[in-house]
């Protein structure tokens, strides 16, 4: 029987959507997927809001490094992959979330999902 996976996405806080490794910058990327429209969800940026700190609760309060030691001492950055270019008002909760991360020496990324 298999078992039953959290769905993954902004939406659901609970879950980290993603960590790989990129060799090629030498950190540990912890994704974050907004696969809807922003907008289109009421409290879709709260959600947000939510997302970014439960992943920095994972990452400061040692979670990550517990469960994936091999990773200890690397660099860790947080990408968030959305389904279209965030408009004003994303931006600007974007633009703090990196500013907070950057003061934790987490790097902050965000790509637009080319579909």
């Amino acid at each position: 029987m298999e078992e039953a996976r959290e769905p993954r996405g902004v939406h659901n806080p609970k879950v980290v959507d993603l960590i790989s490794l990129d060799r090629e910058r030498g950190e540990v990327v912890l994704l974050m997927l907004e696969q809807r429209v922003w907008g289109s969800a009421e409290g879709q940026l709260r959600q947000l809001e939510e997302k970014f700190n439960r992943y920095l609760s994972f990452v400061l309060d040692g979670f990550l490094v517990a469960q994936f030691p091999q990773y200890k001492d690397l660099p860790v950055c947080f990408r968030l992959d959305c389904a279209m270019s965030p408009g004003e008002e994303e931006r600007r909760l974007l633009a703090s979330m990196k500013s907070f991360a950057a003061s934790h020496e987490i790097r902050f990324e965000v790509g637009v999902i080319q579909g």
